[in-house]
């Protein structure tokens, strides 16, 4: 399993702060790919994920008891 945290726009598009998935090992592509399929117009070309509070890139490999966060892009001014 592993924690998938949602943020901003992302919360409010899923409906939810976090849930937890069996999908593991897969990449950040892969868990992209995922939220796009699951959450349609979830942006995933926009999103930054971060893997056990660190940034990856989207190659890295998320494994069995990992935490990822989807960062929306931060708008301001």
């Amino acid at each position: 399993m592993i924690t998938v945290h949602y943020f901003a726009r992302l919360r409010e598009l899923t409906g939810k702060g976090e849930e937890s998935l069996d999908r593991a090992p897969l990449t950040v592509e892969e868990l992209l790919d995922w939220a796009e399929a699951t959450y349609p117009g979830f942006g995933k070309e926009t999103i930054h994920v971060a893997v056990n509070e660190e940034y990856a890139r989207k190659e890295d490999v998320i494994q069995a008891g990992d935490v990822c966060a989807f960062i929306p892009p931060v708008s301001g001014g």
